[in-house]
């Protein structure tokens, strides 16, 4: 039988014998197939094998995790550190440093989780180096990087990620919400909601959040700004976030108690969005065949609740958005019917939702020339003016 298949299977004197042959033979070919094999595991699996993997190392034989080092895989760099530690601890700090300043990117990735297990004071002189590794392009390092950076309370570099955060610059400022969130700059949290609002890249932005504050607790810290992430949130669903995080952000629950206790106009605009876009999910078998029977399961029970929810309830709710400074105007415009509503919004200042508005008038089939001379009037962007002339 395949090694790969009795490492990873459910029969222990298989997996314990092959992880034992691993480790003790520093078997790197064998070590590196498991490692191409990350996508085709589910995180179970690669848990398990961690724990195999690390049963089996002891003070003779812990040293060959080092062979390994050239394959790098975020499911085993945790347990290659913890290893390391363990038997090695300070004494092996030395050597641990050398393959940070000259080794591969693989090999600094995992050195530099090492380095978040050893006492601060040794390692302080690495904090010039580890900004640096922060803005790897080999991603596994810039994240052990910023994580370590953030374990020593480096303050310089979290300063610079919200000077970042300010740039002109979209991708900049995408960037910069990514280190903050690694950083664990939970502080930030409001600067990166106000940087979410006006981003083109808000789907991406929103999609990091989760990851420096539960959409549970954000929805308690201010409901309104956690209805504003999670709509961009299931906007993303699946071309930027996978299904999966479905139970990964308890989206069941957290929809559930929405509209059973805190239904108002911006919870009626993202179950909206969510009872559509659960819907497409469900009706187009591309959107889930990659995902497993639990992912698959917990979008089948949300579209089931999302289809008991009375869309008019809903609807006659949403209204309430539908003005220029509203974060949801945008949102709830796409539920608008009545063609008068659309028209009156055609007069506003904001012009992004001007475009959107004779968009949709498009889709219908109602767009006049005199709504496009009214928003002529307002729009002074000559990009935004000339995509008006062309509809």
């Amino acid at each position: 039988m395949d090694l790969i298949k009795k490492l990873t299977g459910k029969n222990p004197d298989e997996y314990e014998k092959v992880a034992k042959s691993l480790v003790d033979n520093s078997d790197v070919n064998l070590f590196s197939k498991l490692v191409k094999q990350d996508d085709f595991l589910f995180d179970f699996v690669k848990n398990n094998v961690a724990k195999r993997i690390r049963n089996a190392c002891n003070k003779d034989n812990y040293l060959n995790l080092l062979n390994f080092t050239e394959f790098y895989s975020a499911s085993y760099d945790d347990m290659f550190a913890d290893v390391l530690y363990q038997y090695g601890e300070l004494e092996l700090l030395p050597v641990i440093k050398e393959i940070f300043l000259n080794g591969t990117e693989s090999q600094k990735a995992y050195a530099v989780k090492f380095f978040s297990l050893v006492p601060k004071e040794y390692i302080t002189d690495l904090i010039p180096l580890l900004r640096t590794s922060a803005s790897s392009k080999f991603e596994p390092l810039a994240i052990n990087s910023i994580e370590a950076l953030s374990y020593l309370g480096d303050e310089v570099s979290k300063e610079e990620a919200l000077v970042k955060l300010k740039s002109d610059d979209e991708f900049e400022q995408y960037n910069a919400v990514k280190f903050l969130v690694t950083y664990q700059a939970k502080d930030a949290l409001d600067d990166i909601i106000e940087v979410m609002k006006k981003s083109t890249l808000s789907e991406n932005i929103a999609s990091e959040i989760p990851y420096l504050i539960s959409l549970e607790d954000l929805l308690k810290r201010d409901l309104d700004s956690g209805m504003l992430v999670l709509s961009h949130i299931v906007n993303a669903i699946p071309e930027i976030i996978p299904p999966s995080v479905v139970i990964d952000y308890n989206l069941y629950n957290i929809f559930e108690d929405l509209y059973l206790e805190n239904l108002t106009s911006t919870s009626a605009i993202l179950l909206r969005l969510a009872k559509d876009k659960f819907a497409e999910l469900v009706s187009n078998e591309e959107y889930l065949f990659d995902c497993d029977k639990n992912t698959k399961d917990e979008v089948l029970a949300i579209n089931n609740l999302l289809d008991g929810v009375n869309r008019q309830k809903l609807n006659s709710l949403l209204y309430e958005e539908l003005y220029d400074e509203s974060d949801f105007v945008l949102f709830a415009v796409d539920f608008v019917d009545e063609i008068e509503e659309l028209e009156t919004l055609i007069d506003s200042s904001n012009q992004t939702l001007i475009l959107k508005v004779l968009s949709l008038l498009k889709e219908k089939g109602l767009l006049k020339d005199s709504h496009k001379e009214l928003a002529l009037k307002r729009i002074t962007n000559n990009e935004m003016q000339e995509f008006v002339k062309v509809l």
